[in-house]
């Protein structure tokens, strides 16, 4: 089976060495690693031409500007396998990784697989943004095993033409509109829970915070509204509504609304540690910890969804088309 492992990159000097050798050392070696720099400011594309000086089975494909999309859309475009597997900057895939996920597909013969993918959490920040914001893995095939992810994808390139590529405009949230046409075309589907990739999580609050601005402006551009924002703003309006009786019963009710706030949040924190209690176990010291890290963790990402959408409604609009970028090869 020749395999074109697809990877769309930009300013990636700290990461991109760290997935290089990951790829170059599966079980299974990808035949070619097709990889787009989007443009890159810093050293991401002299490290990548260092690996193909040595000879390694890189194409590296420059362009001026790209998001994520056309990045991989570039990628296959210079390609040529007939299968694709799908990953991203940042990640570490396991050694076993790609011969995973072509298992599953000689086995069952799918058109795509799906495998899974772990946050690292290296930190006690990490440890609860993990069950903060990250899909608890359900059980398939008797494995644990979390939802689809790009980052872990081996599909046909008829599924990628099938379904017309991947988005060009958006930031994020082109995998999932991607995915979910997939997933209407009704192509055969193959999980595998053994072929897992590792990501790094945000380390601060801030850069958290940054990182779902960008994702709920993009989440409505991808008219994903009502698969995150609707339930966050639909949450904040009932306390807005809560405030009103201030009017007539003076400022002191504000206090009613603060309590009705931190029982919300409190209760959503309970909720995330209950569902992640097989993939985090603890004892009750340590989870009392994780609560208290949960509480503005939450509100972090909801603060994120809120200023990104306040973001798209204001200046999206406004922005200037791309015009097309040039690409080299």
């Amino acid at each position: 089976m020749n395999i074109s492992v697809i990877v769309p990159v930009r300013n990636e000097e700290s990461s991109i060495g760290s997935l290089l050798d990951s790829l170059l050392n599966q079980t299974l070696p990808p035949t070619e690693i097709a990889i787009t720099d989007g443009g890159s400011t810093d050293a991401t594309a002299a490290i990548i031409q260092r690996y193909i000086d040595k000879g390694a089975p890189i194409r590296l494909i420059r362009t001026t500007k790209a998001l994520p999309g056309r990045g991989r859309n570039l990628a296959i475009e210079h390609s040529s396998s007939e299968w694709l597997a799908f990953t991203d900057a940042g990640i570490e895939p396991e050694s076993t990784w790609l011969a995973a996920l072509v298992e599953k597909a000689a086995d069952d013969s799918v058109d795509v697989v799906f495998g899974s993918y772990e946050p690292k959490t290296n930190t006690f920040f990490q440890e609860c943004a993990a069950i903060a914001y990250i899909s608890p893995p359900t059980e398939i095939d008797g494995r644990l095993m979390r939802h689809r992810s790009i980052a872990s994808t081996l599909m046909r390139r008829s599924v990628w033409e099938a379904v017309g590529g991947f988005p060009e405009h958006l930031r994020s949230a082109e995998d999932l509109l991607f995915m979910n046409r997939i997933e209407s075309a009704n192509f055969r589907v193959g999980y595998a829970p053994l072929a897992v990739v590792r990501w790094q999580l945000q380390p601060t609050f801030f850069r958290t915070f940054r990182r779902f601005t960008i994702y709920s402006r993009n989440n409505i551009r991808a008219g994903l509204w009502k698969d995150w924002q609707s339930a966050v703003f639909r949450r904040y309006l009932v306390l807005v509504l809560l405030l009103l009786p201030a009017l007539a019963l003076g400022w002191w009710w504000l206090s009613v609304s603060v309590i009705m706030w931190l029982v919300m949040q409190l209760a959503r924190a309970v909720v995330s540690l209950r569902r992640n209690q097989r993939s985090y176990p603890a004892g009750l010291p340590r989870n009392f910890l994780r609560l208290l890290m949960l509480l503005p963790l939450i509100t972090v990402v909801d603060l994120g969804a809120i200023v990104g959408t306040i973001q798209w409604f204001f200046s999206d609009k406004l922005l200037p088309r791309s015009e097309p970028s040039k690409v080299s090869s």
